[in-house]
């Protein structure tokens, strides 16, 4: 006799199937996927059809920031799809011009438009468009560990082995950005890298000509790449060079942006305007599709008169608009951006560098608000990174015990949305220390 319990785990099954016979998958080989099936979620949880639970520590894509299934922004997307379900970019419309308020109001003075996209990467794609437009110029500066997207030039432009089988786009060049654990300046301490680091960048500038440089693309914290928060004057100094030699400053917010970093933008904390901002994820949490450049006025004035040679077909969708007002005026109301904040410095941060004193594993952790970092070594002194192995091993480990990770390269990523609570953190941090052990076990 079938039981609904039965049928829970036969829509598992029935969901694992499919996804290996029918749906291809980003970054992967194809042949021995082992995906988690999700099925449901709330706030910080999520669920398979069985009802068997996991911590969402990856917030899917370091993307959901104000958690699974927050009734403000269902609300407002069905509200949204009763009353316009879809409608042409060449058309004004009160809730994309609505939504394109709520962002300006957290941008810095200067920024007056938005041009909206479906996502990060064609936020990037289009934010190099009108910084070439802007300049007449053509090269693009960005670093060697960063990741843009993946369309034509932003993943030209992104930094990582991602780049290597994709570089059809012309005019990028790499350069590297400060990164003091693996520093490759020599550096001891997080002002010399800062320093040095310049020096480098200036030198590249130099050495390319400032007179073909468009723009210096930097994610303001790098995510994918390991949570690189930038040392003391680093971001500063980059919009110094940027002024100094008349190159466009873009800072990809695209992971690090809206209450990740416990701030609504990443750079407000590091003295830093920048020229064009991209933006996605954090902005609606990944309920529908959405992306942008946030435009300050000397480039958007570049276009009053001169068409713009870029759109699509869904920019400024009302749904992902209506979504991205529901979503930031409920971060707004309930504190959510202050809360990711709270919990990095009081929860999160002091909960890994107690696993980091703990375990020989971790070389070091870093990061801010809710977007954080476990760096992984094989031996502290030589700093020799952990395989890929090991990490899928931990991988496991977590899984099993009920938490959802994000891991990247040598690192686990510990990004859970900005709602999370410290209890929710002691829980995952229980849930880390149990399953490093059993990893380290074998392994040292």
């Amino acid at each position: 006799m079938s039981t609904e319990s039965d049928t829970a785990v036969d829509l598992d099954a029935e969901a694992r199937r499919i996804d290996r016979e029918h749906v291809f998958h980003s970054w992967s080989a194809q042949a021995h996927l082992d995906l988690p099936v999700i099925a449901g979620g709330q706030g910080t949880t999520v669920w398979d059809h069985a009802g068997n639970r996991m911590l969402d520590f990856a917030s899917q894509l370091v993307n959901v920031n104000i958690g699974h299934q927050h009734p403000a922004v269902v609300k407002a997307i069905q509200e949204q799809a009763g009353r316009l379900a879809t409608i042409g970019p060449a058309t004004s419309n009160l809730t994309r011009g609505r939504a394109a308020e709520r962002i300006l109001a957290k941008a810095p003075e200067g920024f007056e438009k938005v041009f909206f996209t479906n996502g990060g990467a064609d936020a990037v794609e289009n934010a190099i468009r009108m910084a070439r437009l802007h300049t007449g110029r053509d090269t693009v500066l960005s670093t060697y560990r960063s990741y843009h997207g993946n369309t034509g030039a932003a993943i030209v432009a992104t930094g990582d082995w991602r780049r290597m089988p994709n570089q059809y786009a012309r005019g990028h060049v790499h350069f590297f950005g400060p990164y003091l654990y693996r520093s490759e300046f020599w550096a001891t301490t997080p002002e010399e890298e800062s320093e040095r680091a310049l020096h480098h960048l200036e030198r590249v500038i130099q050495s390319e000509g400032p007179q073909t440089i468009a723009a210096l693309l930097l994610e303001s914290v790098p995510g994918t790449a390991g949570i690189l928060v930038p040392p003391p004057g680093y971001l500063a100094g980059v919009r110094a060079l940027a002024d100094k030699y008349d190159i466009v400053l873009i800072l990809d917010e695209v992971m690090a942006g809206f209450g990740r970093t416990g701030r609504w933008f990443a750079f407000q904390g590091y003295d830093v305007v920048p020229d064009l901002i991209t933006f996605a994820k954090g902005v609606n949490s990944g309920y529908v599709p959405v992306g942008g450049v946030i435009i300050s006025e000397p480039i958007a004035k570049t276009f009053d008169e001169r068409v713009f040679p870029g759109g699509l077909t869904y920019s400024g969708h009302p749904l992902a608009a209506a979504s991205i007002i529901g979503a930031l005026d409920a971060m707004e109301s309930e504190g959510i951006v202050d809360n990711a904040r709270r919990v990095g410095a009081d929860a999160i941060g002091p909960g890994l560098r107690e696993l980091q004193a703990k375990h020989p594993l971790i070389g070091e952790v870093r990061g801010e608000g809710v977007f954080w970092a476990m760096e992984l070594v094989r031996d502290r002194e030589t700093r020799e990174p952990v395989g890929a192995d090991v990490i899928g091993r931990l991988k496991k480990e977590l899984v099993a015990r009920g938490l959802l990770p994000f891991a990247a390269e040598n690192r686990i990523h510990v990004v859970p949305p900005c709602v999370v609570t410290p209890e929710e953190v002691a829980q995952a941090m229980s849930i880390y220390d149990e399953a490093l052990g059993v990893v380290e076990a074998d392994e040292l």
